[in-house]
């Protein structure tokens, strides 16, 4: 059965920090990329972060460059998302994915992050 697993969501207050999991099964999660996503209310779902299967190659949109870190221990089959200095618009529904082939794609159920005061 394959599936992605997301924990560590909550509610934060701003400038505080939270570490999201993505737990991989049934596949061969070291064989691929591995994406964060997330969706603002209101907003369209928006690419966070992505890493190489190996992890030695990670890219962050502009908006989280310097305050996020993704990574993944393939050992675990497991990513992670470390998310510090947080802010308000960063309240969404964060996802992870894998692309497993050009037509298929993996994804979690979603953990909700809230950033409030």
């Amino acid at each position: 059965q394959v599936q992605l697993v997301e924990s560590g969501g909550g509610l934060v207050q701003p400038g505080g920090s939270l570490r999201l999991s993505c737990a991989a099964s049934g596949f061969r999660f070291s064989s691929y990329r591995m994406s964060w996503y997330r969706q603002p209310p209101g907003k369209e779902r928006e690419l966070v972060a992505g890493i190489s299967s190996a992890g030695d190659s990670t890219n962050y949109a502009d908006s989280v460059k310097g305050r996020f870190t993704i990574s993944r221990d393939n050992a675990k089959n497991t990513g992670y998302l470390q998310m510090n200095s947080l802010k308000p618009e960063d309240t969404a529904i964060y996802d992870c994915n894998v692309r497993y082939s050009p037509t298929i794609y993996y994804w979690g159920q979603g953990t909700q992050v809230t950033v409030s005061s």
